[in-house]
């Protein structure tokens, strides 16, 4: 990252715009996302409209550690916790059975995509805002996601209520998460390598 240390200042105001319901533009372990409270339909409602995204196309949740799973996940499958400690790459795990999540962040078949961050700014955000957080590519549906900050549409800046200023000036290409769905049984499947 170009930027180690976190502005308060800059983390404030993310945390107030959360807090009041509204959506933020901000860097992830992976690319830059849209993201906001996962327990609020009224929020994942407008990020759904900004990127004009399919309400039957899920979004993930990130959370800052995995002893929280369980509060979003019913019978956490013992083999997550070994798949998230072994990963050297940002992972999403799909969940059957999520709970304690606005509806509207539940797939029709209940289940869920949440990723464990390691990233200084969405580790503090997520820690001092104490629940998950959407996280959807900060791009219009269809169009390609924006791999750096200089990438993402004006449309999409325009749209948020709040830019982080943490890590603008990274012009580190982010790469999309590994994503696999993982079955109560412990069963796991890669969707996406």
């Amino acid at each position: 990252m170009a930027r180690t240390l976190v502005d308060k200042e800059d983390l404030n105001k993310a945390l107030e715009t959360l807090k009041n319901g509204g959506i933020i533009l901000y860097p992830t372990d992976t690319i830059w996302g849209i993201g906001c409270d996962a327990t609020n339909p009224e929020a994942v409602e407008k990020v759904f409209a900004l990127k004009g995204r399919d309400k039957s196309k899920s979004m993930i949740v990130l959370l800052h550690n995995d002893n929280q799973l369980a509060g979003y996940v019913n019978d956490v499958p013992e083999v997550a916790y070994q798949l998230i400690e072994v990963a050297d790459r940002p992972m999403t795990i799909i969940y059957s059975n999520a709970k304690n999540l606005a509806s509207n962040v539940i797939a029709e078949d209940g289940s869920v995509g949440i990723r464990i961050v390691n990233h200084p700014f969405c580790q503090q955000l997520l820690q001092r805002f104490r629940k998950p957080i959407v996280s959807t590519s900060a791009n219009i549906s269809g169009q390609p996601s924006a791999a750096a900050f200089d990438e993402i549409a004006e449309e999409i800046k325009q749209g948020v209520d709040y830019i982080v200023q943490y890590g603008q000036q990274d012009t580190t290409k982010g790469k999309p998460s590994i994503i696999m769905k993982l079955d109560p049984s412990g069963k796991f499947e890669f969707i996406r390598k």
